[in-house]
Formats: C-alpha cells, structure tokens, sequence
C-alpha cells in the first residue's frame, strides 16, 4: 500500500458526490457533459481551498444497488463514473484519488480505479454480513482481493468501514473485532469509522476501540466531521472523509464552497499531528 504519507496528503479526503445519473429515481435531465462538468467544479474547489486528495462517490444514486454480481452498479453509471475520474485526473494530475461505488461494488470502484490511475478505493463492507436499506450486504473480501491480484494493481488502497453508517451487523459484533476482522482477514489497507448516518458525528468511544485493535494502522473518520469537533477526535486519527461539512450552508445538496474548505484544511492543521 501507498502510505498517507507518501501521498503527501494533509489528512483530508475531500468527497465529490455525483449528481443523481440517468436512471436514477431523482435524475434531472442534465447531460453527461453537465453531470462532468458539476463534478470537476467541486474537485476544483476542494483542492483550491487546500486539500490534496478527493474521493468521487455516486452519491445521487440512492436508492443504491447492493453491488453484488446479481445487483451491481449498472454499467453506464460506472462509464459515467470513470469519465467523471479521468477529467478530475486530467485537471489535477497530483491528487490522490479514490473511488467509492455505493453501496458496495468494489470490483467495479477497482475497475475504474484501475482505468483512471487513481490511488485508492472504499468498500462499505468489505467483511462480515449487514443488514442495510438494500437488505443484506456480505463482505466480497475474497473476489475483490483477488481481482486486484489479477490485475496488478496492488498498489491501489483498501480503504474499508468499519460498523459502517446505514447498516447493522446482523450477530453483534465490537468495534474491536471488527476492526481486527477488516485488517487481518480483509487485507484492508485503513479504515474508517462513520457515524449512524450520512453526516452523523462519530462515537468516540467506538473510534477509541478501532484505534487501539489497528495496531499502528490507518484509522480515518468517515462521517459527521467537523471544524469545531475535530479537537475531539485527533487522537485518533490519520485523517478524515469530510464532504457535507465542505458544501455552502453545510448542505450535502450543495456545490463546495471553498471558504469552508480552507477552514477545514486550517482546523486540520491545527489539532490532527498524527
């Protein structure tokens, strides 16, 4: 694995969430080109205001597939996907990039991810069984591994959840040996810990437990951060997926607003040494 250090990144993951794409029960029309072209305006605010790594996530897909061979991400959305990542890395050839294809299509995230040269992807379940709004999501440790094998591209990160946001384990199950299960059986390469829902504030006390059952590995918040509450967390963390916090007003539905970014990237700084 590429380290967070040899990324060279401040510790921040900037997050473009995609539109709703065709298809999609809340797709407006907008051509493709549009839908590019809305993606690469915030990719360009995030590293404007001081970020150096962003995730591209179809956020505007939901209800989402569960990602699995019989319900993967269709086809077009992951063409739609990779146009989106190859523009991004056209315009900002240093970033680090990743892939999240919700729910939980990581061989599709590591086929684009592949495609695009970007550096990373995240699996929202990459071991264990969950019960979620799709129904029944099982970690797909074992094909992702694999494909990544067969294709070479070992230096593509895993970045997986841990008790991951919108979803329940389905036997009760610790933050500790969930974490121990990701990294050991999973072969993640960090994890990330999310709060119950998309922006929720993380438990500390769960972020506490992962960080200790890591063993020296990256731990990432996933969810809910925030410049006022980062002091919080920084003990624990290397670094964190921030994306409503980065939108004008605070609202996920929103462009990136870069004055908020630049606060982001100074909170960071200023608590986060890890």
């Amino acid at each position: 694995m590429e380290s967070l250090e040899k990324w060279n990144v401040r510790g921040l993951i900037g997050v473009v969430h995609l539109p709703a794409l065709p298809g999609d029960p809340g797709y407006d029309g907008r051509s493709i080109d549009e839908i590019v072209s809305f993606a690469v305006r915030d990719a360009n605010a995030i590293v404007e205001g001081g970020i150096g790594a962003l995730i591209v996530e179809n956020f505007g897909s939901a209800p989402f597939p569960k990602g699995t061979r019989e319900q993967p991400m269709p086809a077009h959305h992951a063409s739609i996907m990779t146009i989106v990542a190859h523009e991004i890395r056209s315009a900002h050839p240093d970033v680090v990039l990743g892939i999240n294809c919700l729910r939980n299509d990581g061989v599709t995230a590591l086929g684009i991810a592949v495609a695009t040269k970007a550096n990373f992807i995240r699996v929202n379940v990459l071991t264990g069984a969950y019960v979620t709004d799709q129904g029944i999501i099982e970690g797909d440790a074992y094909e992702l591994l694999r494909t990544r094998q067969l294709l070479g591209a070992q230096h593509i990160a895993i970045l997986a959840d841990v008790l991951v946001k919108h979803a329940t384990p389905l036997a009760p199950l610790s933050p500790a040996c969930a974490a121990k299960d990701t990294l050991l059986r999973g072969h993640a390469d960090a994890l990330i810990v999310t709060g119950s829902g998309t922006g929720e504030p993380v438990d500390r006390r769960t972020l506490e437990e992962v960080y200790q059952a890591a063993g020296g590995m990256p731990v990432l918040l996933g969810s809910g951060t925030k410049s006022d509450t980062l002091p919080n967390y920084a003990s624990f963390i290397r670094g964190a997926i921030v994306g409503t916090a980065l939108k004008r007003d605070g609202l996920v539905s929103n462009e990136v607003d870069v004055e908020r970014v630049r606060r982001m990237v100074k909170a960071f700084d200023g608590v986060c040494k890890n």
